[in-house]
């Protein structure tokens, strides 16, 4: 019998969670630059250059909501003749842009903290800058959580890491302000350059962790050994009629997720009753795994890898 391969296309994502995803970056542009305008208020009624660094970096989170608008924008056009597999990781794209600009966010936090060294942080309104900058890590708190969430449920790489960086945003304020009311308290005006340089390179950690996860994705890494297994499973529960599975493969690109295998089936199995085994399989991939794209090579049982009269199905 002659090879042959069988593909679907990928599942569309319902236009209703598009514009979900979009709307909310969106929305992360107008979140971002509120919280940024709070925390310079915040850093113009105090002096601190602890509260400047933290003001400095929701300039980052602004930059960074506006790629990933645009990414998710992008990601979401349909496949075309230039882009036959789709624009899924235009997504990457953008969180290997945030991780940049993170990095230059804590350089230039670097350079204030020795630009203003040794300047007395002003005590005079320092209780109501330090309100307004803790309102603002409530709202990053929130909005956070709340990109996160979407971003996982509905696999946008680009919500995530902006989420994720947010986060991070709220952890360095929430360090910032006890550390300012200990400076304030004590009278350790040292505390607020050095809590400044803790920032930064918090930041500069951050930035690292975005920028290789997303790489990891733009050098198309695997599905994890969790969602591997449950790969093979469904795959081993639908292929009734055939004799071995083998060569899985997988890859993730934004929200689709690639999956290539060989089926062996007895050479003397017409053309279109393989095609129904791989028609069962790929509609139960397709209907557990979001934006899946199926690539199944079929072929005849001299193709076995196992001994002759050995079955495959599931993965033995």
């Amino acid at each position: 019998m002659a090879q042959s391969e069988t593909q679907t296309a990928p599942r569309s994502q319902p236009s209703a969670a598009k514009r979900r995803v979009a709307k909310l970056a969106f929305w992360s542009i107008i979140v971002g630059s509120l919280v940024m305008g709070l925390k310079f208020v915040a850093w113009w009624l105090t002096g601190s250059v602890a509260l400047y660094s933290d003001a400095l970096e929701s300039i980052v989170n602004v930059v960074a909501a506006m790629a990933a608008f645009w990414a998710i924008k992008i990601s979401h056009k349909p496949a075309d003749l230039d882009h036959q597999y789709g624009h899924h990781k235009a997504e990457y794209f953008s969180a290997v842009l945030e991780g940049v600009l993170i990095v230059v966010a804590a350089l230039l936090i670097l350079f204030e903290v020795w630009r203003s060294w040794g300047v007395p942080m002003n005590t005079e309104e320092p209780w109501l800058g330090l309100g307004i900058n803790g309102f603002a890590a409530v709202i990053n708190a929130f909005w956070a959580s709340m990109l996160i969430r979407v971003g996982r449920a509905e696999r946008s790489p680009a919500m995530v890491a902006d989420g994720h960086h947010i986060m991070t945003d709220v952890v360095t304020s929430a360090g910032v302000l006890a550390g300012l009311v200990a400076a304030i308290v004590t009278g350790w005006q040292i505390l607020d350059p050095a809590l400044a340089v803790i920032v930064a390179l918090n930041i500069l950690w951050q930035g690292w962790h975005v920028i290789s996860s997303s790489m990891n994705g733009l050098m198309d890494r695997a599905v994890d050994l969790d969602d591997h297994m449950r790969i093979r499973d469904i795959i081993s529960a639908n292929s009734k009629g055939a004799i071995e599975v083998h060569d899985l493969k997988t890859r993730i690109a934004g929200r689709a997720t690639f999956i290539e295998f060989h089926l062996v089936v007895d050479a003397d199995m017409s053309v279109g009753d393989s095609h129904v085994i791989c028609d069962r399989i790929e509609d139960a991939l397709k209907e557990e795994i979001p934006s899946v794209r199926v690539i199944i090579h079929v072929e005849p049982d001299d193709e076995a890898k196992l001994p002759k009269g050995t079955v495959a199905v599931p993965f033995a």
